[in-house]
């Protein structure tokens, strides 16, 4: 491994704390997980009612933001229902990111007649739009957790692939690839030892990307009903549960909607910054 590649890793984190975007970026996200994560363990000491809890009339104006649909309690229900979105957009962004970049990696090195027909399947997934795949699975396979991750993890895989193949592609040639290869290192040690950590700035900034999308089209499929299913609280599903009344009680649409829009503004102004630090350190290295 290069000596440059051992000492970027803290300067660039370091370059994308300096922007002012990526400080935003990051408070937001922290704000956002916070709450997901904290929000089901103050139930129901916090609000006074659990999240699934009947506590008055539907639509009634009862505690600080209202009862919903079914006469339950408001913030009780936004508290608990950010954290499955949080970890199914991780689960399947990183199963997405784990998938592409193994198989963009291997097009890359492998080259000739298997990268071909490897970027050609790409292709052919790339043709058909992520929700309308994730949707005719779903439809097939039921609304359950895994297939929601599998399902999105692995469209994302694509698209991951060719940033993964576009990077190793640029550093296949270097020397220290040359020489693991002259002294017969086996080629999944040189995959995982040589050129993973040199890619890394391309990929980071891909994850934060799909992350973003990842956030969007769980939400999206809960709002059709696709995703979580009642009585479970989900910011997605409490959208589409409270949306009929949302000029009468427009806090259970308003919150969860709030917060899913800091999420992605957060996640999407530090993939922005991981980008702007990633070509920084290139100029330097240059």
């Amino acid at each position: 491994m290069p000596k440059e590649s051992q000492t970027t890793y803290t300067p660039f984190f370091k370059r994308v704390l300096a922007q002012k975007q990526g400080k935003i970026g990051l408070t937001l996200t922290i704000i956002v997980l916070l709450l997901a994560f904290c929000g089901p363990l103050l139930l129901p000491w916090a609000t006074g009612n659990t999240a699934t809890e009947f506590v008055a009339k539907p639509f009634s104006p009862h505690g600080l933001f209202g009862s919903d649909n079914l006469g339950r309690d408001v913030l009780s229900r936004f508290f608990a229902g950010g954290l499955t979105l949080i970890v199914y957009s991780v689960l399947a962004t990183a199963l997405g990111m784990i998938l592409g970049a193994i198989i963009g990696m291997l097009a890359a090195y492998v080259g000739g007649t298997f990268d071909a027909i490897i970027m050609r399947l790409n292709d052919v997934i790339l043709a058909v739009p992520q929700l309308v795949f994730a949707l005719l699975a779903i439809t097939v396979l039921g609304p359950q957790g895994w297939v929601l991750v599998t399902v999105i993890g692995v469209t994302h895989a694509p698209r991951i692939a060719r940033v993964a193949r576009s990077a190793t592609l640029g550093v296949i040639t270097e020397d220290y690839i040359l020489a693991a290869e002259m002294y017969a290192m086996p080629r999944w040690k040189v995959l995982l030892r040589e050129l993973l950590p040199n890619i890394t700035g391309p990929l980071s900034v891909e994850a934060g990307l799909r992350l973003t999308y990842s956030i969007g089209y769980i939400a999206s499929l809960s709002f059709l009903g696709l995703g979580l299913q009642p009585p479970a609280a989900d910011w997605g599903l409490m959208i589409n549960e409270n949306r009929i009344a949302l000029s009468i009680q427009p806090w259970g649409v308003l919150l969860p909607v709030i917060a899913i829009a800091l999420l992605t503004i957060g996640t999407n102004l530090l993939a922005d910054s991981f980008a702007r630090a990633t070509a920084s350190t290139s100029v330097e290295a240059s």
